[in-house]
């Protein structure tokens, strides 16, 4: 059975469902960033994953950096997995600017972060939750 990390949850807020993966909001406001978890049971590697599965987070990941791309006029987008801390397969996307806080190095380990404040956090959703609307077969959290 699926569980979510503790220390995803801790750090992100539900966005919803694709297919294969769980998406979360990092809650860090210097960046635009989500996570995609596939909602497997103890997966830790990509190779973990079936064949289709394999296929089917490459799509989902690829839609959604797209989308972001387009809807914060990114730079670069940034997507990795690392998992050195949190061993869940899980897939970071990150939407870069050169303005960013760590531009250009990587994001870890360069600033703490800084949770979004109420006011920005309902603003952040509700851009995402319009871009979401437009997935195919996403759905919404609760």
């Amino acid at each position: 059975m699926f569980t979510l990390d503790a220390r995803l949850a801790n750090d992100t807020i539900a966005l919803g469902d694709f297919p294969l993966c769980r998406c979360l909001l990092m809650n860090d406001a210097q960046y635009p960033w989500l996570i995609l978890v596939p909602r497997h049971a103890d997966l830790r590697e990509v190779h973990e994953l079936s064949p289709d599965d394999q296929s089917q987070l490459l799509r989902e990941s690829s839609w959604l950096s797209a989308a972001l791309q387009q809807a914060f006029a990114a730079e670069k987008m940034n997507v990795a997995n690392l998992g050195n801390v949190v061993a869940q397969l899980h897939w970071h996307i990150v939407v870069r600017h050169q303005t960013d806080a760590a531009w250009p190095g990587p994001i870890w380990g360069k600033h703490p972060a800084q949770r979004y404040t109420a006011e920005a956090l309902t603003e952040r959703l509700q851009a995402l939750q319009a871009l979401l609307a437009t997935a195919p077969a996403f759905t919404p959290a609760p």
